[in-house]
């Protein structure tokens, strides 16, 4: 591989790790807000009968952005295989523990007497503790995070394995198949792992596999719904790279004794 070669294939790996890690840290610091999906594109709540749970699409803010994880993650994984993909991973996932860390440290210092007579008032005069919401935003459960973490990670190597096996199968045609595929099922697991580890003893197992369908159904459709993506961010590696060069280096991600770096 000639050297010019070698440098656009590590800046893109540093681009689509950026990109990945980014996103993922942001999706778990903005995932405490639930929002309603049906009120933000103008319709009314679903109401969906889920074992006898009356269900609608109330989503955390990070799945807002967690598409850009799904999609980056591939892209790693086409072009850089198993070790590419685990490599992002590991590290994004020690990184995200490193932020609840340094957010519960900062929660625990005492706040200036000034800052919070300067903000305890809002727009509308109403008192507020501004310490208190700092907490309440920022201070996600214990179990939340364990298992926010232990589902991403198992999502990603579920996501992994299965688009390898079906690059294998599929070659470089059908890359929506390898993609959207690997996706749905990485997700199906995500979705209920981290909802039986946060809350079981909380919620009974039938509230969490109605909770969990519900995700799971909002996230089937983005997965579809990001197929074009896909194709755009290959598109754009191959230009970047020369078509020749690309599809040499996504040949060589497929094959799991190859590494690089």
């Amino acid at each position: 591989m000639s050297p010019e070669l070698t440098r656009k294939k590590n800046n893109l790996f540093i681009i689509l790790c950026g990109i990945f890690l980014t996103n993922a840290i942001i999706a778990e610091m903005i995932g405490v807000k639930i929002f309603s999906f049906e009120r933000t594109i103008g319709l009314s709540p679903a109401h969906l009968d889920i074992l006898g749970f009356t269900m609608d699409f109330n989503l955390t803010a990070g799945v807002i952005i967690w598409p850009i994880v799904f999609v980056t993650s591939d892209l790693i994984n086409e072009y850089f295989g198993k070790p590419g993909v685990k490599k992002i991973s590991y590290l994004t996932a020690s990184f995200i523990a490193y932020s609840f860390v340094v957010i519960f440290l900062t929660m625990k210092l005492p706040p200036a007497a000034w800052w919070l007579d300067a903000n305890s008032m809002d727009a509308e005069g109403h008192f507020f503790n501004i310490n208190f919401a700092f907490y309440k935003i920022f201070g996600q459960g214990q179990r939340i995070i364990i298992g926010s973490l232990t589902a991403f990670l198992l999502g990603q190597l579920v996501d992994v394995y299965v688009f390898q096996k079906l690059r294998r199968i599929t070659g470089h045609k059908k890359l929506w198949l390898r993609a959207t595929g690997s996706t749905v099922v990485s997700q199906l697991v995500d979705s209920f792992v981290v909802l039986f580890i946060a809350f079981t003893g909380i919620f009974t197992t039938s509230q969490i596999i109605a909770i969990g369908v519900t995700n799971y159904i909002y996230k089937f459709i983005v997965a579809i719904a990001l197929t074009p993506l896909i194709y755009a961010g290959h598109y754009t590696i191959d230009k970047y790279l020369g078509r020749e060069h690309a599809q040499r280096i996504s040949d060589e991600a497929s094959d799991d004794s190859q590494s690089f770096f």
